[in-house]
């Protein structure tokens, strides 16, 4: 399979503070890849790296073939879909649904009067039904429920068809049912052979979908442990990564953690 992201030696420091430091990893078209570690370990940083919006310190950092140091970030950022409650933040909340995923097909937020093709509107369409949207094509965007919300973002991320798909928390402030609701969508997703390479960044193991196949262990801002996710998620090394005694189990492609601290 071919490689979709690759950082070697890289470093990233901000105002004295290194963010990132001395990080090898590599994914490829097939890898689907879930990103945890503790509170301030790196992993949105990791993800702004592979998505071109940062720059590394030292090192490199090469995206879908082209070293995001050298090359035009234009070239690059259109290839790469992400969906983030950043990037949704830049959508007015007046925009109907249909052209709020329209719109990422331009490069744009919002809609400002343009004629847009019918194949990208045939295509928004499509994908909004591939993530139970289609009934909610012509309801604004700020009338969303938080789940739908949540879709909504990863609909607009597909919408370019991208080669590489970052998910930043994709189901954080979810209840319960949205959670499961999406997760069982990604996992769906994940296992289609045709679909791009995947990175998520996640703080918690239960919402890691069925169907992901490698895991990055993030903490201070290194790599703690990177590999296949049955080998890398478990016990010890959760435990040792978060320093306190965690027990991990899995179930039907499922994580579950737990404490084993006495209260």
């Amino acid at each position: 399979m071919s490689s979709v992201l690759n950082l070697s030696a890289t470093t990233v420091e901000r105002e004295g503070t290194t963010i990132l430091s001395d990080i090898n990893w590599s994914v490829t078209s097939d890898q689907r890849w879930a990103v945890i570690g503790p509170n301030g370990a790196g992993k949105t940083t990791l993800l702004e790296l592979a998505a071109d919006w940062e720059t590394p310190t030292s090192g490199s950092v090469v995206v879908l073939g082209d070293n995001t140091t050298n090359e035009d970030a234009e070239w690059i950022r259109p290839r790469v879909g992400i969906a983030s409650s950043g990037m949704s933040k830049r959508i007015p909340v007046t925009e109907t649904v249909l052209d709020a995923v329209v719109t990422a097909a331009y490069a744009a937020a919002e809609r400002k009067g343009e004629n847009y093709d019918e194949i990208d509107i045939r295509r928004a369409k499509r994908v909004l039904s591939e993530w139970g949207l289609a009934t909610h094509e012509n309801q604004k965007v700020g009338t969303l429920s938080e789940g739908e919300g949540k879709r909504l973002q990863l609909a607009r991320a597909i919408m370019t068809d991208p080669e590489l798909l970052l998910l930043d928390e994709p189901t954080a402030g979810l209840d319960l049912g949205a959670r499961e609701e999406l997760l069982a969508m990604l996992g769906a997703f994940a296992g289609v052979a045709s679909s791009p390479a995947i990175i998520m960044v996640t703080h918690h193991l239960e919402e890691i979908p069925a169907g992901f196949t490698h895991a990055l262990v993030l903490t201070a801002g290194k790599v703690f442990a990177a590999g296949p996710i049955n080998e890398v998620l478990n016990s010890d090394v959760v435990s040792r990564a978060y320093g306190i005694p965690i027990d991990v189990s899995s179930d039907g492609g499922r994580f579950s953690a737990r404490t084993r601290v006495n209260v």
